[in-house]
């Protein structure tokens, strides 16, 4: 009998941020990174975001190449404490509706999978956490001494995660048909594609207009909206704003 699996994205799907968004913070707290990379760079980008006058993903793309130069030549164990931090006091800051369907997935003995474009030292660290049975993140590379390079695997784009999952399916035989798969932007696209009962949580515009140009998808995709204390399902067709 085939396998049946949960792929879960997880910033902006699962966490109701980004993990690396997270760790860039703490960096910058624990005075590890220079503080002026914040003020020169992302600052005005995120501020944009915030007021609802530019994209979160232009901002989210900001803070990743800083972030990867940042971490160049920093040690891979030197990393850990901080790492952990980040889940200690972050890892429960998740949408309600996601972190019911994990549960109920459980329940059913599906193979849950993290798929997901943060870092993969923390995407293990939430994916432990969960007790999830497997993830992919981004990769860092590091040196002979374990030092960051400034090279990466990235794993948040959509082609990259379509990847993944054809291996993730390889692996455990999964039946693709009968799957789940969570997700928030259009990284995550191919993901929710490529399974039989894909969920769009917190859809953003561009994602949602691409489902609506996607009739296999427009058919079979539910959407989830989570505000406040309350969760809405929506419909595919209904009119973006």
């Amino acid at each position: 009998m085939k396998t049946i699996a949960a792929f879960f994205d997880i910033d902006g799907t699962l966490y109701r941020d980004s993990l690396m968004v997270e760790h860039f913070k703490k960096l910058l707290k624990y005075e590890v990174i220079d503080s002026s990379l914040w003020h020169s760079h992302a600052k005005k980008t995120y501020q944009d975001w915030d007021k609802r006058q530019g994209n979160y993903d232009d901002y989210l793309l900001e803070i990743a190449d800083i972030y990867i130069q940042s971490m160049k030549g920093l040690n891979n164990q030197q990393m850990e404490f901080i790492a952990k931090q980040v889940i200690h006091l972050k890892g429960d800051r998740v949408y309600r509706f996601a972190r019911a369907r994990i549960a109920w997935h459980r329940c059913n003995n599906h193979r849950i999978i993290f798929i997901s474009g943060s870092p993969s030292y923390l995407v293990s660290k939430m994916a432990e956490k969960y007790e999830v049975m497997d993830y992919r993140g981004t990769e860092y590379l590091t040196d002979e001494n374990n030092n960051y390079t400034g090279e990466i695997i990235q794993m948040w784009d959509s082609d990259n995660k379509r990847m993944a999952i054809f291996e993730f399916q390889e692996k455990y035989d999964i039946d693709l048909e009968k799957s789940y798969s969570y997700g928030d932007t259009n990284g995550d696209f191919s993901m929710l594609k490529m399974v039989g009962h894909p969920v769009a949580i917190n859809p953003t515009k561009e994602l949602l207009n691409n489902i609506k140009q996607d009739e296999e998808l427009r058919k079979k995709i539910s959407i989830i909206v989570e505000r406040k204390d309350v969760i809405y399902k929506l419909d595919a067709n209904a009119e973006v704003l």
